[in-house]
């Protein structure tokens, strides 16, 4: 009993989970609308001439909501009585409702309370998208009373997938942003993302470019369409909202395939062919001159080739460690993958834009699709390949330098000084003679004043004299010195003074020796 009772609170919470998320949906596309609804009736209330009451305005804030989800519409109010098709979507406008889906699905599974009931991620994109779509076909059924209706069969193609594919954004980022598990598909998926990064990238910059060599023209176009300060102010508006058609439309150009500028007029890089349908308006200014292209145009054909490189860039880096089939099948994903975004822009950014010779105008979206999923075949998969091989190569290894000899230490000053005086002595000085050895002089030089009549002669008389008394104690020479200084010569005695004692005589034995006789 207990755990059917757990489990029926279990299912209770979720239920609950279930319809605030599917009523936090309907308040997303609420909101949408009215901050729509705010700004059509403030430009209404600041018109000098409004054409309708507020009604009128709340209708156009309808279809303009429904515009910015790829519905198109038909307008009733022409010049011939024939409905017109408008099918051109700012794309700037779908930025607002579609961050609005994706904030709900991201915030309905990571709530800030942890504790309360949240649902699955299958529950809470179907919850979310199916209270948005709720409020979107109420919103299609007003649409229908007023100057501009829906489409019924675009209402139900696009406006479904727009809102499941924000809604699913959300939940795969609340999820962590999982990838698959394979890693040539993740390869894959980043490497398109980064090329159709850097395609928009340089379409902008393309775009851009062609604007300000036409600015003279452009201007000569915004001040000839709004009179008055509203009117400009609302014209300004539209050109921001179609900043980014722009960029997709330069970026089709660059590809190849170009953009349409009417039933039977194309505009490519190679020239513009046919006769073109382009009505007054500041963006369509910087369109390209009739006639064969020259080199400012062919320049555009760099957009893809850079995109391209980026991509197969991307894929080589991903994949640099696994075999060169893998890298080759992840170029070949990202490809198709990067060409099946680039239709879907092209689709929403091209359109109709009435009857007649502008049923088609803009980028072809299939054609574009096609022309870069060439360019990512054609360009990024031998970049995949190089850059892979590239990381793979193996650095050939560089002999090694043989070590330096380590310097011998500095002795302190004290010790050089203490060590100077020995290296004077023991050390003679280069090219110097070695100190000679000590020289015994054994000659009587000396003892010359003992010979006569009182020298050595009369020492032989002596009794206890022994001539070897008067050699030196020891034959053996004393050691010398490692360094010994030089010996100084012993001065010669002199005539009046005794001779030496000889080493064996003692003091009486001297006494018992006659006296000299003069």
């Amino acid at each position: 009993m207990t755990h059917l009772t757990e489990h029926s609170l279990v299912q209770g919470g979720r239920s609950a989970a279930f319809a605030t998320a599917c009523v936090r949906g309907g308040v997303a596309a609420g909101l949408g609308v009215g901050a729509l609804a705010v700004l059509v009736i403030v430009a209404w209330i600041s018109s000098p001439f409004p054409d309708s009451g507020a009604g009128g305005a709340l209708h156009l804030a309808a279809g303009l909501w429904l515009l910015a989800h790829g519905v198109e519409l038909v307008r009733t109010d022409t010049l011939g009585g024939l409905p017109a098709p408008l099918g051109i979507v700012p794309l700037l406008t779908t930025a607002l409702p579609v961050w609005l889906v994706f904030r709900t699905a991201r915030s309905t599974l990571d709530p800030a309370d942890e504790t309360g009931p949240r649902p699955s991620p299958a529950s809470a994109l179907g919850a979310v998208s199916g209270g948005y779509l709720l409020v979107a076909a109420v919103i299609v059924v007003y649409s229908e009373s007023g100057p501009l209706p829906a489409d019924l069969v675009t209402a139900g193609l696009w406006l479904p997938g727009v809102v499941l594919g924000a809604a699913g954004a959300g939940v795969w980022t609340a999820l962590g942003r999982p990838l698959p598990g394979r890693e040539e598909a993740a390869a894959a998926l980043r490497g398109a993302a980064a090329g159709l990064v850097t395609l928009l990238a340089g379409g902008a910059v393309l775009a851009g470019t062609a604007l300000a060599w036409h600015a003279g023209a452009a201007r000569a176009s915004y001040e000839g369409i709004a009179g008055e300060w509203s009117g400009r102010v609302a014209l300004a508006l539209l050109v921001l909202a179609l900043l980014p058609n722009a960029a997709v439309w330069a970026a089709a150009y660059g590809l190849g395939p170009g953009v349409a500028l009417g039933t039977g007029a194309l505009a490519t890089p190679l020239g513009l062919v046919g006769d073109p349908a382009v009505p007054p308006f500041p963006l369509l200014a910087a369109l390209p001159p009739e006639g064969r292209g020259g080199w400012p145009q062919w320049a555009a054909a760099a957009v893809p080739l850079v995109a391209a490189v980026v991509l197969g860039r991307s894929v080589g880096r991903a994949t640099g460690t696994g075999r060169a089939r893998e890298t080759a099948l992840a170029a070949l994903g990202a490809a198709w993958a990067s060409g099946a975004a680039v239709a879907v822009l092209a689709g929403a950014a091209g359109g109709p834009l009435g009857s007649g010779r502008l049923l088609a105008f803009g980028p072809v979206w299939w054609q574009a699709g096609a022309a870069a999923v060439l360019w990512g075949v054609a360009v990024g998969l031998p970049i995949a390949l190089a850059v892979r091989a590239w990381g793979r190569r193996v650095p050939r290894p560089k002999p090694p330098k043989p070590p330096k000899p380590p310097k011998p230490p500095k002795q302190p000053k004290a010790a050089r000084t203490a060590e100077a005086p020995a290296l004077a002595v023991t050390a003679p000085a280069p090219g110097a003679a070695a100190p000679a050895p000590p020289v015994f002089d054994f000659s009587l030089n000396g003892l010359d004043g003992l010979n006569g009549p009182s020298g050595l002669a009369d020492l032989d008389d002596d009794e206890g004299y022994v001539p070897y008394d008067y050699l030196p104690a020891s034959w053996e020479t004393a050691p010398t010195p490692p360094t010994p200084p030089a010996p100084r010569p012993a001065p010669a005695p002199r005539a009046d003074t005794e001779p030496p004692r000889p080493s064996g005589t003692t003091g009486a034995e001297r006494e018992a020796t006659p006296k000299d006789t003069p």
